[in-house]
């Protein structure tokens, strides 16, 4: 069987050692509840609040702002709820958002809120001075990533916060870790972030919330976390999380100067060996206008589905788009907001990288890349 390249750390990261080590303690030895009052109950308690304080020194936020929550998912569902509150009015969000804010804003619009979308340009990208058309006196919530999950285009978020006194939730989960993310220096009211983005644990994750904000609860049955999300802390996971988040910090320049060296190298031998190779989404990572983990790439001649399974077949790991989405054989949404051609849109792959990928891993991905693709070009030419 042939050894397997994994190009899809967009989806999920491996857990670091560390990571692993850090957590152990914590689902053995130190088991006790972290609400309980007992010396037992201190010792997690202690934990959890360590871990809480690492990840809101990384992120510039309060302690007391950092809710951990199940992931990504969790935490944008109990931002946008709990900030949109009850209708009648409108919210405003980017057509290139993850499923995970999508659909809780489609939700939104069933339970009678009024949903506008904002335009991007062909790389994807929120204009900044696009939103000010699109505010109502009624709006409640505006709701824009900071990095894009299949092409990691990195919005203007900080531009578009400060054009209007609303509250404003951003899903950072894609970029958290990858790239600086300063929740106050973004002065947005909710950010998101995942901790098997990067290289944490799956099933940990956390929402920041500005202190003066009042955020409605989803859940109810407890205490814990100013009850904005009640229910006994996992601390094995929020330890992993904030592990994970340090290990990013210490190493966020080795570990960046890495990952755009390899991801060049890979565009440039695909554009050499499996043209035409369009990119979809911008390029520069070095200008700040993308995250140099992720590439997205049409080859135009094949179809994204046999792709992707011939792909797999030849061990190279690798993705149509989100992962909460890619059982999907419908086109990309994010694409299709971009306006990219049909041959462009049906052909289309992302590709991502982390600080653990090798060089000699994505060139010799990009060599087994480029005999699939020819060959599938060579049974259905154009």
């Amino acid at each position: 069987m042939t050894d397997s390249i994994y190009l899809d750390n967009s989806s999920t990261t491996p857990v670091l050692p560390a990571v692993c080590e850090a957590m152990r303690p914590y689902l053995t030895d130190v088991y006790g509840n972290p609400a309980s009052a007992h010396r037992v109950g201190s010792r997690a308690r202690r934990a959890l609040e360590d871990a809480r304080e690492r990840t809101a020194a990384i992120l510039n936020c309060h302690p007391d702002e950092v809710v951990f929550t199940s992931g990504a998912t969790e935490a944008n569902n109990l931002a946008l709820f709990g900030l949109a509150r009850d209708p009648p009015g409108s919210v405003i969000c980017s057509p290139i958002e993850h499923p995970s804010v999508t659909e809780p804003i489609e939700r939104l619009g069933e339970l009678g809120f009024r949903v506008d979308r904002l335009p991007v340009t062909r790389d994807g990208i929120v204009p900044a001075e696009a939103l000010f058309e699109h505010v109502r006196p009624d709006t409640r919530l505006v709701s824009v990533m900071l990095a894009n999950h299949e092409t990691g285009a990195v919005q203007p978020v900080a531009e578009l916060a400060r054009q209007l006194d609303v509250a404003f939730h951003c899903d950072a989960a894609q970029a958290v870790g990858k790239i600086p993310v300063d929740f106050r220096a973004l002065g947005v009211t909710t950010l998101t972030l995942s901790a098997h983005k990067l290289h944490g644990p799956k099933g940990a994750g956390a929402l920041l919330v500005r202190r003066d904000v009042k955020l409605r609860p989803q859940l109810w049955g407890g205490h814990q976390q100013r009850g904005r999300r009640p229910g006994t802390e996992p601390v094995a996971l929020a330890v992993g999380l904030a592990v994970a988040l340090d290990s990013w910090h210490k190493e966020a320049q080795t570990r960046t100067e890495h990952v755009c060296r390899i991801r060049r190298k890979f565009l440039e031998q695909l554009r050499a060996s499996a043209g035409p190779a369009v990119v979809n989404g911008p390029v520069d990572a070095a200008a700040g206008r993308c995250l140099p983990h992720t590439l997205n790439v049409s080859f135009p001649g094949c179809k994204a589905d046999s792709l992707l399974m011939n792909l797999d077949l030849a061990g190279v790991a690798c993705s149509t788009g989100s992962a909460c989405s890619s059982g999907s054989l419908l086109p990309s949404p994010v694409l299709q907001a971009m306006g990219v051609p049909a041959e462009v849109l049906h052909s289309a792959m992302r590709f991502s990288v982390s600080s653990l990928t090798t060089e000699p891993e994505v060139l010799e991905a990009a060599r087994r890349i480029s005999e699939v693709v020819a060959r599938l070009r060579q049974c259905h030419p154009r």
